[in-house]
């Protein structure tokens, strides 16, 4: 959770606590930042990865008004926030709310070895004077204490359901108490609200479609080469693909990235058009080139790609 926030103050940036912002402060939201309260974007694309709020794997876009949740992390260029509410009433404090009470709380399987424990407790104390007695020697007494202590059955439990918690957190999984994953045992169908939460986390091309006599490999060299300079979620899909299948790519000059639409550039000497379909067909209007064709029937792809000679 962020503890300092950058806002605007008196023609001049200033970091500040989280405890010092109030609604209608303006706040610089950095690359790679975190979402430190609940706002609104004042202007620019706010592209913001929210899958620790929503599990959705792939960014949103948010222009000026729109709503934006703390807790999301910014993966495209910096934009300003207008704060709508103080940061302990924000999304992500909520959040953090809810994980300390699920470590406070205690499962039914921890108060039930706690009451066993302090019988457990005066059995052992029992059999410990009785070794004393009928032996006169302490140390059989100690011994007793030793290997019949509570203190394994006391913290096994709850130690066990800490480290549970602990693992899902790290897996992005939020388990609202102890009760919760104690049930978990006995659950044996899970039902899902919607779709499209349950995803591996990041992008996947499932297929490549060309219009030109270019083969589909170099259209996905020509295409990573270019998006080397971008950090965008799919951008760095299409890089990985590319390297994946050992393809050699080139250095891009002369990039220009238009924040979670699309990124223009050089590749090899060509103009290479990398982004979303109304981002590439804006650009091939402009620029005069032919423009782009369909397939009859293909999948929507999340970016294309045009190319023309230098």
């Amino acid at each position: 959770m962020p503890r300092t926030a950058v806002r605007h103050r008196d023609g001049r940036l200033e970091e500040v606590a989280l405890d010092l912002i109030v609604p209608g402060d303006r706040l610089l939201v950095r690359q790679g930042d975190v979402v430190p309260v609940d706002g609104s974007v004042v202007e620019g694309v706010a592209v913001l990865d929210q899958s620790a709020l929503t599990g959705e794997s792939l960014p949103v876009q948010l222009r000026p008004g729109d709503a934006v949740l703390s807790g999301s992390t910014n993966v495209g260029d910096a934009f300003d926030l207008t704060a709508e509410r103080p940061a302990a009433q924000s999304t992500y404090a909520g959040v953090i709310r809810l994980a300390e009470a699920a470590q406070r709380s205690r499962a039914p399987m921890s108060r039930l070895a706690d009451r066993y424990a302090i019988v457990f407790l005066a059995v052992t104390a029992v059999l410990a004077g009785a070794a004393w007695l009928f032996t006169g020697d302490p140390i059989r007494a100690v011994a007793v204490l030793v290997v019949a202590t509570p203190c394994p059955l006391i913290l096994a439990v709850p130690v066990a359901i800490v480290a549970g918690l602990s693992r899902a957190a790290k897996l992005s999984i939020l388990i609202k108490g102890g009760k919760a994953i104690e049930m978990l045992a006995q659950v044996r169908s899970l039902v899902i609200d919607k779709t499209g939460t349950l995803t591996r986390g990041q992008a996947k091309i499932v297929s490549i479609w060309v219009t030109d006599s270019i083969a589909p490999d170099e259209l996905l060299r020509i295409a990573a080469s270019l998006d080397q300079a971008s950090k965008h979620v799919i951008a760095q899909t299409i890089v990985a693909e590319a390297r994946g299948k050992g393809l050699a790519l080139a250095v891009p000059s002369d990039v220009v990235e238009t924040p979670g639409e699309g990124i223009i550039g050089r590749v090899d000497g060509r103009l290479v058009m990398v982004g979303g379909a109304h981002f590439i067909a804006g650009k091939v209007a402009d620029s005069g080139l032919a423009t782009l064709g369909r397939p009859a029937r293909s999948p929507s792809p999340a970016r294309s790609t045009a190319s023309s000679p230098a």
